[in-house]
C-alpha cells in the first residue's frame, strides 16, 4: 500500500508500514469513532482467491463455513494447524467472482503460500494482491460516503467486520450483557488509489488500534503467538463455525470448547495512568510475586485512558495485576474477557454490565 499521500500531510508519523498518527493522536481518535475520518492501513494486504470451487475449497481447509456466502457478505476465517492453534487469520470478503481475503501484512506471504500449496485440483487461483490499498473507518459517518472502494465484478469491495455480533456457528465466552465489540461498526475497504482520501479527515494507526483494543478485538499480528487457540481470546464468536464439516485442527476446537478450561485467557487491563509509561507488547505481567500473562497490545483511549489486552494463564486471579514496563511497576484493574472455565458446560453466572469508569478503578467496583 502505497503511503505517500499521507505521509506528505502536516504532521504525519510514519511508523514503518503505517502513519502512526498525524499530530493529535487523542483528536483523531475521537474523529475515527464518530465516522468522521479514515485511516490508511498499510500494514494489511489483500489475497485475492478466484475460481469455481473458491467457497467450497476454503469451506474444506479453514474453521469457517464458507459455502452459503452471498455477493457482499463477510466473515472471518483462521488456518489451524493439527493441533488446533492458530496458524493464519484473515478477513474474508465475497463478491460473486472472487473471494477477496485481508491479512496483517506479516501473515500475509505465508497464508498465500500455504492456500497456494493446498490447491491440488481444485479449481482454486490465489493471489497476492499487494497493488490494492486498505482503508479502514467506522460506518455511519461522512468517511463512509467518503470512501469509493473498487469494485472488479460490480460488488463494492468493503469488509464489515463480523466482531459486531457472535456469527452464525459461533459461540461468546466474555459473560457481559453488553459486548464492547457491538458498539465499533468497523469496515474496511479495498481500494486502488487512496490518494484522493488524504485530501479528507485522516486519522493515524494509533487511533484505529485504541478502537480496536476497548472492543476487545484480537488481531494475528498482536495476541496471537506459536500456543494460540481461538478459545483464549474468545476468538470463536467471529472465526469458527462449531457445526460445520471437518478441517484441520476441528479436533482441538471442539474438545477445548466441549469440555471448557482452555489453558490461556484473554484479558482488557485498565492501566493506572499516572505514570507516563505504556507498556510494549510482551510486557509480563504478574499477581504478586507471580509472573501470570503478558500483554499483548496496549493504547491510550479517548475516553478509557491507558489500556491494554493481556494473555494470561487460566489460573490468573481475577483482581487487580500488576504491569512491568520499563522497570517501572503499573497498577492494572483487569476486566475478564474469558473466564477460566469457559467452554460449552461453563456454569454462566450473572451477566456483568460494562460501564466507562476512570482508569485504575477495580471493573468489580464499577
Amino acid at each position: 500500500m502505497t503511503l505517500d499521500a499521507f505521509a506528505a500531510l502536516p504532521g504525519a508519523v510514519r511508523d514503518g508500514d503505517t502513519i502512526a498518527h498525524f499530530g493529535d493522536p487523542i483528536g483523531e481518535q475521537r474523529r475515527l469513532a464518530s465516522g468522521s475520518a479514515v485511516v490508511p492501513l498499510g500494514d494489511r494486504t489483500v489475497i485475492e482467491v478466484a475460481g469455481e470451487d473458491r467457497l467450497t475449497w476454503l469451506d474444506s481447509i479453514t474453521s469457517q463455513a464458507l459455502t452459503g456466502l452471498r455477493p457482499g457478505d463477510s466473515t472471518e476465517l483462521f488456518v489451524l494447524d493439527p493441533q488446533g492453534r492458530i496458524e493464519h487469520d484473515a478477513a474474508v470478503l465475497e463478491d460473486g467472482s472472487s473471494v477477496w481475503l485481508i491479512a496483517d501484512a506479516g501473515d500475509a506471504e505465508g497464508l498465500a503460500t500455504w492456500l497456494q500449496r493446498m490447491v491440488f485440483r481444485s479449481r482454486a487461483v490465489v493471489t497476492l494482491r499487494p497493488e490494492f490499498s486498505l482503508i479502514g473507518f467506522v460506518d455511519g459517518g461522512s468517511a463512509a460516503e467518503s470512501v469509493t472502494a473498487d469494485a472488479p465484478n460490480g460488488v463494492p469491495l468493503v469488509w464489515a467486520d463480523p466482531w459486531q455480533h457472535v456469527q452464525p456457528g459461533g459461540f461468546q465466552y466474555s459473560q457481559v450483557a453488553e459486548h464492547p465489540g457491538a458498539e465499533l461498526a468497523w469496515r474496511v475497504a479495498i481500494v486502488t488509489d487512496p490518494s484522493a482520501l488524504a485530501a479528507g479527515e485522516v486519522s493515524g494507526a494509533l487511533a484505529a488500534e485504541a478502537l480496536r483494543i476497548a472492543a476487545w478485538r484480537p488481531r494475528w499480528t498482536f495476541e496471537v503467538d506459536e500456543k494460540s487457540i481461538p478459545h483464549e481470546a474468545d476468538w470463536i464468536r467471529s472465526a469458527v463455525h462449531l457445526n460445520k464439516g471437518c478441517y484441520r485442527g476441528q479436533e482441538t476446537v471442539a474438545k477445548v470448547h466441549n469440555l471448557g478450561h482452555p489453558p490461556r485467557r484473554l484479558a482488557l487491563l485498565q492501566l493506572d495512568g499516572s505514570d507516563a509509561v505504556l507498556p510494549e507488547p510482551g510486557a509480563p505481567v504478574f499477581a504478586g510475586d507471580a509472573e501470570v500473562g503478558h500483554v499483548t497490545s496496549s493504547a491510550r483511549h479517548h475516553e478509557d485512558g491507558p489500556i491494554a489486552l493481556a494473555i494470561l494463564s487460566r489460573r490468573a486471579p481475577v483482581g487487580d495485576l500488576v504491569v512491568r514496563a520499563d522497570g517501572v511497576d503499573i497498577a492494572a484493574a483487569q476486566q475478564v474477557i474469558v473466564p477460566a472455565d469457559a467452554g460449552a458446560t461453563a456454569e454462566v453466572p450473572r451477566l456483568t454490565r460494562l460501564s466507562r469508569r476512570p482508569a485504575g478503578q477495580d471493573p468489580r467496583n464499577a
